[in-house]
């Protein structure tokens, strides 16, 4: 399994974030084809204390990396991408991974 990993910030307005990530930006994404699931996870704290550095995590997970190359390269993919970066760009790295 590969997974793209996208890690995101602290936003400047967690309300605002929120609303777009899970009512625009999530369902435009879950239409990539090739994507079998995708995990969100939303950081509560940080075991030091205080706030965690990021605000939250998506896993989306693929068969294989040509898969992951493939979605990214459709149009759901592309839009995913456009609107990551209009809404998220400041804030968002993301990573390939492969279970281990």
């Amino acid at each position: 399994m590969t997974k793209l990993i996208a890690l995101y910030k602290q936003p400047e307005n967690k309300e605002e974030f929120d609303n777009h990530y899970f009512n625009v930006h999530a369902p435009i994404t879950a239409k990539i084809p090739g994507l079998r699931e995708m995990k969100v996870t939303k950081m509560t704290g940080s075991p030091m204390g205080g706030e965690a550095a990021y605000y939250l995590m998506c896993e989306m997970i693929y068969d294989d990396l040509q898969s992951l190359q493939a979605g990214l390269r459709s149009d759901e993919g592309k839009a995913s991408g456009k609107d990551l970066m209009g809404f998220a760009g400041k804030i968002v790295t993301l990573m390939i991974g492969e279970d281990a």
